[in-house]
């Protein structure tokens, strides 16, 4: 792969299916070697096989894995609680099917979906990140260890192992909130949470490209960490090389939605949106089919409507983070140091003294 003068590395140059080739012989090596230690054991088989496992930074040992219950279900898998090591740990299982039943392209397309999501995350090192420990790329004679003893994983069958995150997606406080929404200052630390996690991001030339709050998980003290990287590109030095509708509707900025060029900027449109759900902790245009949003945020500049009483230096965050523009958009350091001159001090108080203080939803003690 070939840098550009200003570092950016092109995500076209990026070749995954020789990345995947090398996977795939390193864990046909590891696996050929697992079968003549069997037939004859001794010390120089485990060291070559010890010495090829350490080729890969991010591969896990599956005897160290311990797999407990479903935390969620997905299109290709699932995501359980688990042990790695002694470690309290999230494992995403990526299920794609039996084999003979998709085609060598799909499963493919599947796998080069799984070594990105690895390359990209295994090198990320942030507190608004959630940790990465390690993955493994199915193959046979690999087994992991449940509570229920062994069981074997298909060679379909890939997994990504992370911290658990006892707080859940932030999707999902925000809806336990719905009805009492949080404190001014709560919400101003959870975007101060996410900002700097996506200008790390950033600042590591990556673009997220699905930003929104089912992506974002909390620790045991409501820290806010951005997660599901499946998406995630290595941003192209050239607008033109990042095309397609990717992401989630609702979050999906204008030129993203209309099939235009775009950059990192299509996360700082995705992040105005989060910061206008937790503000308000309600979902944006939830009565418009796909095509209804699409239409509307690209040609009649829809936006989810900020509430009259929210502060006008919260408002002014959103306002800019969502322009039709990607240009007059800030950079993600520049939101952080917006979010960190507002002044959470005086707690709620967000209709002036001199108005009508009838909105109740954002009182000045709302909130936990």
């Amino acid at each position: 792969m070939e840098k550009s003068s200003d570092g950016f590395v092109r995500a076209d140059q990026i070749d995954l299916k020789s990345l995947d080739e090398q996977l795939e012989k390193h864990l046909s090596r590891a696996w050929t070697m697992e079968k003549n230690k069997k037939k004859q054991p001794d010390s120089d088989s485990t060291t070559a096989e010890a010495a090829t496992r350490q080729r890969q930074e991010w591969e896990i040992d599956p005897s160290k894995l311990i797999i407990k219950g479903v935390l969620a279900r997905g299109t290709f898998g699932t995501v359980h609680r688990g042990v790695y090591d002694g470690q309290d740990v999230a494992v995403k299982l990526l299920d794609w099917g039996e084999e003979g039943h998709r085609t060598d392209a799909e499963i493919a397309s599947l796998r080069a979906a799984f070594t990105q999501e690895v390359a990209v995350w295994h090198k990320l090192d942030h507190p608004n990140v959630t940790k990465f420990i390690g993955a493994t790329m199915g193959s046979s004679g690999l087994n992991i260890q449940t509570e229920n003893g062994q069981i074997g994983m298909p060679n379909n069958i890939c997994c990504v192992v992370v911290e658990y995150l006892p707080g859940g997606a932030l999707k999902s406080y925000l809806i336990k909130n719905r009805r009492r929404k949080l404190a001014f200052k709560v919400v101003v630390q959870m975007a101060l949470d996410l900002s700097r996690g996506l200008s790390y991001l950033h600042s590591q030339k990556i673009v997220h490209r699905d930003v929104k709050t089912e992506n974002m998980l909390l620790d045991k003290t409501r820290t806010v960490k951005i997660a599901d990287f499946g998406v995630a590109r290595v941003e192209a030095s050239n607008p033109s090389d990042m095309t397609g509708e990717t992401g989630t509707l609702g979050y999906m900025a204008p030129e993203v939605l209309n099939g235009s060029p775009y950059n990192r900027k299509c996360d700082v449109y995705s992040f105005g949106i989060c910061l206008w759900e937790m503000y308000c902790c309600d979902m944006p245009y939830p009565d418009l089919s796909f095509s209804e949003v699409t239409s509307a945020v690209v040609r009649q500049n829809l936006r989810p409507e900020i509430p009259r009483c929210c502060p006008g230096s919260l408002a002014n965050v959103m306002k800019r983070c969502w322009d039709a523009n990607p240009d007059k958009r800030p950079e993600m350091d520049e939101v952080v140091s917006m979010l960190e001159a507002i002044d959470t001090s005086k707690g709620g108080g967000m209709i002036p003294l001199d108005q009508n203080q009838g909105c109740l939803c954002f009182r000045k003690y709302r909130g936990p």
